[in-house]
């Protein structure tokens, strides 16, 4: 059952007398509990598809539904309500605040909800436990590694147990052991939570943990590869080999 639907999707920038087409028709499902990469070369269009998906920014043409609501035509508050029951985000560059304690960054979209400070404690410890960052808690970001603070950022976008869970780059930022503690950590969690993740990736490795991978050129649709029951590294050595197809994915 999909739990997203894009239809017909386009995104142009400019005005008439320079028009960009960034996005040209796409169509997408995801499915509940899928973890769905998307690479594509630098300037495909793959980053904007994110954010037209993710509500960040507005499609030019073309609708979007997520768990059957179609948001492209919101009105700000409207949007800003559903971003906040549907959508968790995880970004490269983390976007904790500094001045909040690590638990303090994790609860911070159950603050604007009507949950009791007892429910958000035992989310805050159950995704925290999941994600290696307990005894984290007190601790500000300044105080923590980078490794740390994706874990910090991912556990924020779980807490509230969003139908959605977009990842721009999460390990952009990361050396390869963080990346791959951050990595499995998320294949777990989409496993058990049956979390719904859709990442933009630039990286191979990272990709080799998606269900399915989309590769998008030209602000379309390349091909899509499904992992079905290969092992990472067949399903790792397939994105290789489709990357080489497409000319090379460049960071």
């Amino acid at each position: 059952m999909p739990i997203l639907r894009a239809n017909k999707i386009g995104k142009t920038y400019g005005n008439k007398f320079n028009k960009q087409e960034v996005l040209k028709g796409i169509d997408l499902q995801v499915d509940k509990g899928e973890f769905v990469g998307i690479m594509g070369a630098s300037g495909s269009g793959k980053t904007t598809l994110l954010n037209v998906l993710s509500s960040i920014d507005r499609v030019s043409q073309g609708s979007i539904e997520i768990e059957g609501q179609e948001f492209t035509r919101m009105k700000e508050k409207q949007l800003a309500e559903f971003r906040k029951r549907h959508l968790g985000f995880i970004f490269q560059d983390y976007n904790l605040l500094d001045t909040l304690t690590v638990k303090e960054n994790v609860l911070l979209p159950l603050s604007i909800t009507d949950i009791s400070r007892s429910q958000a404690h035992q989310k805050f410890e159950q995704v925290a436990s999941e994600l290696g960052i307990c005894e984290l808690r007190d601790k500000y970001p300044a105080e923590i590694s980078g490794g740390q603070k994706q874990r910090t950022s991912a556990a924020r976008a779980f807490v509230h147990d969003p139908s959605i869970i977009f990842a721009d780059e999460p390990t952009g930022a990361l050396d390869s052991k963080s990346a791959s503690d951050l990595l499995n950590k998320l294949a777990d969690m989409n496993v058990k939570r049956q979390a719904t993740i859709v990442m933009v990736t630039h990286d191979p490795v990272a990709a080799s943990y998606c269900s399915r991978v989309v590769f998008i050129k030209d602000g379309q649709i390349y091909t899509q590869l499904n992992k079905g029951d290969e092992s990472r590294q067949a399903f790792f050595n397939d994105v290789i080999k489709t990357q080489g197809v497409l000319g090379g994915v460049q960071q």
